[in-house]
């Protein structure tokens, strides 16, 4: 079978190998599955570079996320069967024409979704969840800030903070992705392209909520962006960390959280997966029943082949992409 295969760190943009595989075999509680569509994250261009918290052995196949349909089961597995279509969520094997998944980490797809529908909706949205729900513990009318709004986390962010109930902010760094967040339900537009962004955030934020900030930030960016948005916390505030696409990984002064009763928290899903596979695979359901509902939608998608890897990786990190970048493995 056809895979992207990395043989050795480096730049994503570069890799064009694409080789044939010997295809999966099922062990123990795993199926395999015939992968109509693999999500591309930040985290897997971190990992193609050797820059991510967990890398896999060389060689390998890098993809987190895939949706397909199940070919084949292995001992042990009890829920699913051949046939059934589902999203999944693996460690590496995402990019190629099959993948391993371990039973507990796929979830059923409503029928009327297509398989890059539903990977848009897959890890980027629980993330999202994951922050506003537990550990930000959002409540109905908070207002919201989120950072880097017009990328995958932020944009499912937006849309979910807006299906509960917030008044949502919206950070972005390109003016001409304004009509994209508004459209995803964002009430007002944050400029963080603005000149001296350590005080033209809070300013820009204290105009848009009267003076009193905001209650929570949802921060996917990092660096001078998350210094910024501390200072435009309101008292109680609560800043979650997702990532650092910025690059540089800030630092807050302890003294600083205690005089405002502002709280500093990370958002990293990978564990929730590990430590509670039940509790993802009931966040992910009710995702997809925002979507049923109207609640949410699925972003619009930018696919690419395997082929044609090195286009997509390219499309992601440059912030150039139409949409959810999506590799199609059947073209």
């Amino acid at each position: 079978m056809k895979a992207v295969v990395v043989s050795e760190f480096g730049s994503p943009e570069t890799l064009n190998t694409t080789s044939e595989i010997t295809a999966p075999i099922a062990g123990e509680n795993q199926v395999i599955v015939n992968v109509g569509a693999a999500g591309l994250n930040f985290a897997d261009l971190l990992v193609v570079e050797g820059k991510y918290q967990v890398l896999p052995g060389l060689p390998f196949v890098p993809g987190k996320e895939i949706g397909g349909e199940v070919t084949a089961v292995g001992a042990g597995v009890t829920r699913l069967k051949v046939g059934d279509r589902i999203v999944a969520f693996v460690e590496a094997g995402g990019f190629a024409e099959q993948a391993l998944a371990v039973e507990q980490d796929c979830h059923p797809i409503p029928a009327e979704l297509s398989f890059p529908e539903a990977v848009s909706l897959g890890i980027n949205f629980q993330t999202s969840h994951f922050a506003l729900v537990d550990r930000a513990r959002m409540q109905p009318e908070d207002i919201i800030l989120v950072t880097g709004a017009s990328g995958g986390v932020g944009l499912a962010a937006v849309q979910i903070a807006k299906a509960l109930g917030a008044i949502v902010l919206a950070g972005i760094a390109n003016p001409e992705k304004e009509a994209l967040v508004i459209t995803a339900g964002a009430d007002h537009v944050i400029d963080l392209s603005a000149d001296d962004l350590r005080s033209s955030l809070r300013d820009q934020v204290y105009a848009a909520t009267g003076g009193k900030g905001v209650d929570v930030v949802i921060d996917p960016v990092g660096g001078d962006v998350f210094d910024a948005s501390l200072r435009a916390l309101a008292w109680r505030g609560r800043i979650v960390i997702i990532g650092f696409v910025a690059g540089r990984i800030p630092e807050a002064a302890a003294n600083y959280l205690l005089l405002k009763n502002i709280s500093a928290v990370g958002m990293y899903l990978d564990s929730y997966r590990k430590r509670h596979p039940d509790w993802v695979a009931h966040v992910q359901a009710e995702i997809f029943d925002m979507w049923k509902t109207g609640r949410v939608k699925a972003p619009a998608i930018d696919a690419y082949s395997l082929e044609t890897f090195s286009d997509a990786a390219r499309a992601l990190s440059s912030r150039t992409a139409a949409g959810r970048v999506v590799i199609v493995p059947g073209g």
